[in-house]
């Protein structure tokens, strides 16, 4: 099936510019409604992805519920536990240091968007995600679209490590970038996510447990067995293709379209999927 994203410049393009998800860093987020399938970027938060990897393969999701859905914001799931009734850690880390940025790689492509941003000095699009850059700074860091994935945490800047995660299912609240680790996104499943009732307590928390949803299982998608994978692939951020899809957001000439604003923000260009 291809997804609702392939649009405009994309529908038309060669295999080259497409490419496979690496399985060893995609994770299937399995709900009784269906499948979510979310890509993460190690080269944003290494540490973290290699902690919510292992948390994974330990099992410590399976059974575990989604427990915060706000409005216009995020669903954010993990362990409803506190002190001792949390969910016993095996082999992962329970906090990390945070990951907020990381130093820009000069080796990683880097396909900038063609107009200013509010929130950083410049930004576009690396292996597939958006980016922020600072080159004052020389760092970089993932923005927070619709379908970013992040760590929770508290006022403690490292006391989040991927026990709770989120994803943006609102308007892209990028207030949040360089504010918490956000190492991932969903390529397919969003549907999923931002039908789910909201919650009615403080920040769309779920008052009663019997309104949680249940994850059945997480999965490393190269853990699973072949026939049951979703074959999906992803447009490829560093060909005159996808330059040419950010083009046909940002100018729309379809009929429909009487003013055409010709300007884009790093979130209005979700990358397709197919």
């Amino acid at each position: 099936m291809v997804s609702a994203l392939l649009v405009g410049a994309a529908a038309a393009q060669s295999s080259d510019d497409w490419r496979p998800l690496d399985l060893e860093h995609t994770l299937y987020l399995e709900l009784a409604s269906g499948r979510v399938v979310i890509e993460l970027m190690p080269a944003m938060a290494p540490a973290h992805a290699a902690n919510v990897k292992a948390l994974v393969r330990e099992g410590y999701f399976d059974g575990l519920t989604i427990n915060r859905v706000q409005d216009n914001y995020v669903v954010q799931w993990g362990d409803a536990g506190q002190g001792d009734a949390r969910r016993e850690i095996k082999t992962a880390k329970r906090t990390l240091p945070a990951e907020f940025d990381v130093p820009i790689d000069p080796a990683m492509p880097f396909t900038p968007a063609p107009d200013p941003d509010v929130y950083a000095a410049a930004t576009g699009w690396s292996q597939g995600f958006p980016v922020a850059r600072d080159p004052e700074s020389g760092r970089m860091w993932m923005t927070h679209c619709y379908g970013t994935l992040g760590t929770a945490r508290g006022n403690d800047a490292d006391s989040g490590g991927g026990t709770q995660l989120f994803v943006v299912i609102g308007h892209a609240p990028r207030h949040l970038d360089r504010n918490d680790t956000a190492f991932g996104r969903v390529v397919q499943g969003m549907e999923l996510l931002s039908v789910l009732p909201r919650g009615t307590g403080p920040l769309g928390t779920y008052e009663r447990a019997d309104q949680r949803v249940r994850i059945e299982r997480i999965r490393v998608a190269a853990d699973v067995p072949e026939v049951e994978r979703t074959r999906l692939e992803v447009m490829r951020t560093d060909t005159p293709a996808f330059a040419s899809h950010v083009e046909s957001r940002r100018t729309r000439a379809e009929e429909w379209f009487k003013y055409r604003v010709s300007r884009i923000e790093i979130c209005n260009v979700p990358v397709p999927a197919r």
